[in-house]
């Protein structure tokens, strides 16, 4: 019995380029809700942007933020209860910090628990965030004057994470789990959509059996082999899709499917 669907957004729910889901999204999100099926945005995005794209519906959802570094239960957004939480060595974050700021054509971004912060940045990375991805913002001269536990770490790299990934990866990569998150974005975390899955399954009382899995990138690995099914995108990788059988061309889709009476 399917208890829990957890979904990738951007490039599984969201196309690449666009920063608006489907209205008709939400409609399915409630139908699920009736049921007694909780629906869950698993992300690299931060918990005030994710609410914003899911706004009609946004009190009733489990959040995974931050590829798995934050868990939120349903609520409003200021009192919401959170369901886990990962964070990582202070200054190991702050040196790689300053790594991605000495990467030429690279812009940083440092993940507290719902605010974004960047330095050293261009106001276009910064109405980037703001305006497109619909982040909590805060500007600082230096990423030391972050005061809370850090969560994430990013890289922006508009002209593609293959260079700044081998400028990164020796000393960062495995130490603090590199990972792309899409086509521009690397990230930097103890955490994964993995272990967020499992952290937010111990607190909902689900069984990881009990959940279904959407994804399309390398981020979203973990995530899928942990669900009871997990649906690779048809446009991933096909070196990562030599890892699922399970592919998927439309989420919204395959869940309408489920509604009317089909299996996931």
């Amino acid at each position: 019995m399917v208890k829990l669907i957890v979904s990738d957004i951007d490039g599984t729910l969201l196309p690449y380029g666009q920063i608006n889901l489907r209205s008709s999204l939400f409609q399915v999100i409630e139908q699920l809700r009736e049921r007694g099926v909780i629906f869950c945005p698993a992300s690299g995005r931060q918990y005030h942007s994710l609410r914003g794209l899911f706004a009609p519906v946004q009190d009733e959802l489990a959040y995974l933020c931050e590829n798995g570094a934050i868990l939120y239960g349903a609520g409003r957004e200021e009192d919401a209860p959170v369901l886990g939480k990962t964070s990582m060595p202070r200054e190991a974050s702050l040196a790689l910090a300053e790594d991605i700021l000495a990467l030429p054509g690279c812009q940083l971004l440092v993940s507290g628990a719902n605010v974004s912060y960047v330095c050293r940045c261009t106001s276009d990375y910064v109405s980037m965030l703001k305006d497109e991805k619909g982040n909590r913002v805060q500007i600082l001269e230096h990423p030391r004057q972050i005061e809370e536990d850090i969560l994430k770490v990013s890289a922006y790299c508009p002209a593609g994470t293959k260079e700044p990934a081998q400028v990164l990866g020796p000393q960062w990569g495995e130490a603090l789990h590199m990972a792309a998150a899409g086509p521009d974005w690397l990230d930097f975390t103890l955490a994964d959509k993995g272990t967020g899955l499992e952290q937010l399954c111990r607190a909902l009382g689900v069984s990881p059996e009990e959940t279904v899995a959407f994804g399309d990138n390398w981020n979203d690995a973990a995530m899928l082999h942990r669900a009871g099914r997990g649906y690779l995108m048809e446009q991933a990788d096909p070196e990562l899709g030599k890892q699922f059988s399970l592919r998927c061309g439309d989420v919204e889709e395959r869940l309408r499917d489920f509604l009317a009476g089909g299996t996931l």
